[in-house]
């Protein structure tokens, strides 16, 4: 199993060998990215400007790059991980795409790029594996152009500490939030966004106890605010 693993300052719990492995399927790639990020379209209400330089923020093995391009139409997409292994398969997810990928091996919470350098910042699936969430946050916020976006998706505690994901995932249990938390942060960080920029998906896949087997069953009807949230997509913008 992966250990903590700590470079100036910061840690972050980096995936399980089966984590790295599921990345490359097409469970993940059709069934996780591809909704995330249309749902995070969808939730747009200022639109980027033409040719947006897109950063995927945690961009693990690149299997998001292309899905980026046809939802945004980039003229330049900024890969960060910090994960080496990945980034090797993620050049080979950049041969495909038809704009200009640039890989950074480099940690979220020390962004090698610019101020006001990038027009979108997507963030899919990121934040539970990072300790210095709200660094991260300030990094976010500081390479983001004035009404630059970050479009944020991520899993919430209830997901992140249930049996299954403790058994075969590994992450910083202490920093896990609630999707209240998840917002409650962004707006600390200086993002403005309301309630039509925010979505609530609670995805068969991110239901850990039964799979959404006993919605589709007819024998349980999750209602929102009833519920503990699984997972929470924010599109926000940083006020110019």
């Amino acid at each position: 199993m992966s250990s903590p693993r700590t470079h100036a300052a910061t840690t972050y719990v980096p995936e399980t060998a089966f984590g790295i492995w599921f990345l490359r399927t097409h469970t993940w790639e059709h069934h996780v990215l591809r909704v995330a990020i249309a749902d995070l379209k969808r939730l747009v209400t200022t639109p980027p400007p033409s040719e947006p330089v897109v950063l995927d923020a945690g961009c693990g093995q690149g299997k998001s790059f292309r899905l980026l391009q046809d939802a945004f139409s980039p003229g330049r997409i900024v890969g960060v991980d910090y994960h080496r292994e990945s980034l090797a398969c993620a050049a080979v997810a950049a041969e495909r795409c038809s704009v200009p990928v640039d890989l950074h091996e480099a940690d979220c919470a020390r962004l090698p790029l610019a101020d006001e350098s990038v027009d979108i910042v997507f963030c899919h699936q990121t934040f539970h594996h990072l300790v210095d969430q709200e660094r991260t946050l300030a990094e976010f916020h500081r390479v983001l152009k004035p009404n630059g976006l970050l479009l944020f998706a991520e899993s919430t505690d209830a997901y992140i500490k249930s049996w299954i994901i403790r058994l075969l995932f590994r992450h910083p249990m202490h920093v896990q939030k609630s999707a209240n938390g998840y917002l409650a942060m962004l707006r600390d960080a200086g993002f403005a966004f309301d309630e039509r920029n925010v979505s609530l998906p609670y995805l068969w896949w991110s239901r850990a106890k039964d799979f959404g087997l006993f919605e589709r069953l007819g024998l349980y009807r999750p209602q929102p605010g009833k519920r503990r949230e699984t997972l929470v997509n924010v599109a926000a913008v940083k006020p110019a």
